[in-house]
C-alpha cells in the first residue's frame, strides 16, 4: 500500500481483526467484513451491527479495542437478540433449542448433519456419500464435475 494511503488510515489501524476464531479483513466496511466469519450473511452482519450500536460503513479497522469486545460480545449474544426466523440452528435434532453456531462450530454441525443422515441413510444422506446433487437439482446436463463426457446420440 501506499505510504500516503497509510497517513490517510492512522496509527491505530487495524488490518487485521480477530472475530469468532475467524480473521476479518479492516479494510472492508464492517457490515462486508463480518461476512468473512462463517455462519455470518448480509443479514445477520446487519443486525449484529445494529444491536452493538456500530456504524455499518465505517471501515472494519477503524474500531476500538472497546468496540471490538462490544462486537465480540453482540456476536456472542446474538442467539437472544435475533427473532428465531434469522438463526441458523432452529429445533436442534439433539436439544430442540433455537440458537446460532458461528465460525468452526458452524462447520463441524454441518458434518455431524451430513454423516447422521449417512448413517441412517437417509435420501439426502446418500446423495452425498455419491457426490449427486442434494437438493432436486438436475444432474443430467448441469454441474457436471470430473470425467464426464460430452453428450452421446441413441444409436
Amino acid at each position: 500500500m501506499a505510504k500516503a494511503a497509510e497517513k490517510e488510515l492512522g496509527d491505530d489501524f487495524s488490518y487485521i481483526i480477530r472475530m469468532a476464531d475467524t480473521d476479518v479483513d479492516g479494510l472492508k466496511k464492517l457490515q462486508t467484513a463480518l461476512t468473512n466469519v462463517r455462519g455470518v450473511g448480509n443479514r445477520t452482519a446487519a443486525m449484529i451491527c445494529d444491536v452493538s450500536g456500530l456504524d455499518r460503513n465505517r471501515l472494519a479497522g477503524h474500531m476500538t479495542s472497546e468496540e471490538q469486545e462490544l462486537l465480540r460480545s453482540a456476536i456472542e449474544e446474538y442467539s437472544q437478540t435475533a427473532p428465531t426466523w434469522m438463526l441458523n440452528r432452529q429445533r436442534d435434532p439433539e436439544s430442540g433449542e433455537y440458537f446460532h453456531v458461528f465460525g468452526q462450530d458452524a462447520k463441524l454441525t454441518q458434518e455431524d448433519d451430513i454423516s447422521r443422515l449417512r448413517a441412517i441413510k437417509a435420501y439426502r444422506g446418500v446423495r452425498h456419500a455419491t457426490g449427486n446433487k442434494v437438493r432436486g437439482q438436475r444432474g443430467r446436463s448441469n454441474g457436471r464435475s470430473g470425467l464426464t463426457l460430452g453428450v452421446q446420440r441413441k444409436k
